[in-house]
């Protein structure tokens, strides 16, 4: 029998896919970046939007119709969307966002009256597929969620993740695992909730205290849960999970299903049931799978909510987490600066060297993201990353940009420096030191309890505006706790705010403000701060206040700032926060490492 040749380039696969959709009587394809948790990060098996499009930034949208395709992303991504597109036959579609708004006029121009879109139930949002469904219906097209599409087409394809599940264990689980569910089945309560179905693998990980390494990056695990009010049911993997763990999460009302078996579990439910689930982190099938006859209660996971306002506790583990950072980043930074001009360094050894530096620190587990370095035109690309086929040395003039993290079982870290290779000319000094300005600005916030976090976001970019410069990104990210290095409720940015966005004590988050100029060079200076009650020397009756723990520890390069742009309140905090690191970390160092810090921190 002749073997079928696989499909090897993004053209091929395209063709096949359109087949299939002939097939099914299909006229566009919509594929997302996205797996039945609705996860940032992805495991193989649900890289589909990237092995049928060739695009490998992590967010993005893949339409295909059967005379056009196109991908639809961000900013962040234009200038890489562009360079890997190239050829490939799909167009790129810049978007700020791709709703369903975006995604129908794009239709409504290539596809014929009464066409038919797909899009696969088992990886699209609730609530997106509602949003969806609405605008379809206006423009009289059909919609199917009924078909994977790309198994047929994709035979390289991976199966499920098969590594364990582990504990998070004290004294860095600081709440147990019957806790945290009380807290939720508290939630549930106010809800007059009988169930609650949590699909997101950050979450589940919170609550049961487990975590696992499914998905690059976070320590997470492929899971749903359902919680009752005196059980819960964890659909996990055959054999992913150990019998000792299976038999403590007994001990605590857990008990473990085939992962295969949730929507099943769904569509067996009781009659009458009142199911709580947040339906944009819950997909169109499950949500479907619940007998017609059980109410639906629409809400935000409450442990989104919980797990986002670390205990004092939390945070004091993610101090430490942060000392073992900043002393990783110094050791690298010491050896970064004396083999400059003197060893090949390009952007491969940045990520090389300090991932080995910080692997050496108590608590390490692995990188919380890609690392990004960006040398000049590079770092103008927000999620740039340095492969064997496309990298720069770090030789000559101009600005590197660093932004890495790391998992420690005691917290998670994200940070971005930015650092002066040779000679800079004055217009690099001059957006350095605004991006500087606006993380300033903004870290130095106090700000009224619950003020809904997309209101914080002006005060970053003011600096930025006042010369008409803007970045097209989000200012700040929630961050886990040893957990995914994104997370909600939160989101410093230009978001729509909503009730769940407020700004409640203990939440960490980002700063991050930057410009990036296409083609010569990007700046982003990056902190991860934490909210704290605020107590005014004299007490006023306007209600509780909030101000930013800084938690980053490493020196802000001061040999790119333009002096003259600083006001005497932002020299003084600059060289207060330099003090603090230098505090802080001189103790873990020592030699070259130490020196290099003294050097780093002095006040300006």
């Amino acid at each position: 029998m002749l073997m079928q040749a696989k499909p090897n380039t993004v053209a091929d696969r395209i063709q096949a896919l359109r087949k299939q959709m002939l097939a099914h009587e299909v006229d566009a394809l919509l594929v997302p970046s996205a797996d039945p948790h609705l996860s940032e990060y992805l495991p193989a098996r649900w890289q589909g939007r990237q092995w049928f499009s060739g695009f490998t930034g992590s967010m993005g949208t893949l339409l295909i119709g059967q005379q056009k395709a196109a991908l639809f992303a961000d900013s962040r991504y234009w200038v890489q969307a562009e360079q890997e597109l190239a050829g490939s036959g799909v167009d790129l579609e810049k978007v700020q966002s791709a709703t369903p708004a975006v995604l129908c006029d794009w239709m409504l121009k290539q596809l014929p009256a009464k066409a038919c879109l797909a899009v696969d139930g088992e990886v699209l949002a609730f609530a997106s597929a509602k949003l969806l469904r609405e605008r379809l219906f206006e423009l009289d097209f059909r919609l199917r969620t009924d078909l994977d599409l790309l198994a047929p087409c994709w035979p390289e394809r991976a199966g499920l993740p098969t590594q364990g599940v582990y504990e998070h264990v004290q004294p860095h689980a600081c709440r147990t695992r019957r806790e945290k569910l009380a807290m939720v089945r508290e939630a549930m309560h106010k809800h007059q909730a009988s169930l609650h179905m949590v699909s997101t693998v950050d979450d589940i990980a919170w609550i049961l205290n487990l975590r696992g390494s499914d998905v690059d990056y976070n320590p997470v695990f492929l899971a749903h849960l359902l919680i009752k009010a005196d059980a819960a049911y964890l659909f996990v993997a055959k054999g992913k999970v150990p019998g000792e763990l299976q038999a403590r999460l007994k001990d605590d009302g857990v008990e473990c299903l085939d992962y295969q078996d949730a929507a099943k579990h769904l569509k067996a439910l009781a009659e009458n049931q009142k199911v709580l689930l947040d339906p944009a982190r819950v997909t169109l099938a499950l949500r479907e799978a619940i007998p017609a006859s059980s109410a639906v209660l629409e809400s935000i996971n409450p442990s989104t909510l919980l797990k986002s306002r670390k205990t004092e506790q939390e945070l004091g583990f993610v101090r430490e987490a942060m000392i073992e950072d900043g002393a990783a980043m110094c050791r690298f930074y010491a050896w970064f600066e004396q083999a400059l001009g003197r060893q090949v360094i390009s952007e491969l050894t940045v990520d090389e060297r300090l991932s080995e530096e910080r692997s050496r620190g108590s608590g390490f587990v692995g990188l919380s993201f890609p690392t990004i370095a960006g040398f000049n035109a590079n770092g103008a690309m927000p999620h740039y990353r340095a492969t064997q086929a496309h990298h720069a040395l770090i030789e000559g003039d101009g600005l590197l940009l660093i932004d890495s993290g790391a998992q420690y079982v005691g917290g998670t870290t994200d940070i971005t420096r930015v650092w002066k290779i040779g000679s800079l000319s004055p217009a690099m000094r001059r957006d350095f030191t605004l991006v500087l300005k606006g993380t300033m600005a903004l870290s130095r916030c106090r700000f009224p309890r619950g003020t809904l976090s997309p209101m914080l976001d002006a005060i970053a970019r003011a600096p930025l505006w006042e010369q008409a410069m803007d970045f097209g990104h989000g200012t700040g990210h929630g961050v886990g706790y040893f957990l995914n290095v994104h997370e909600g409720p939160q989101s410093i940015s230009k978001a729509i705010p909503t009730p769940h966005m407020a700004m409640e004590p203990g939440m960490i988050t980002s700063i991050e403000p930057g410009i990036y100029r296409p083609g010569q060079w990007g700046i982003r200076i990056e902190n991860l701060v934490a909210n704290q009650p605020f107590k005014p020397a004299i007490e006023e009756n306007f209600g509780e206040f909030l101000y930013f723990e800084t938690l980053s520890l490493c020196p802000i390069d001061t040999r790119c700032i333009e002096s003259k742009l600083l006001r005497e309140d932002e020299r003084q905090w600059l060289n207060d926060y330099h003090q603090v690191v230098r505090e802080r970390l001189s103790p873990r160092l020592e030699g070259d490492a130490k020196a290099w810090l003294e050097a780093r921190t002095a006040a300006i």
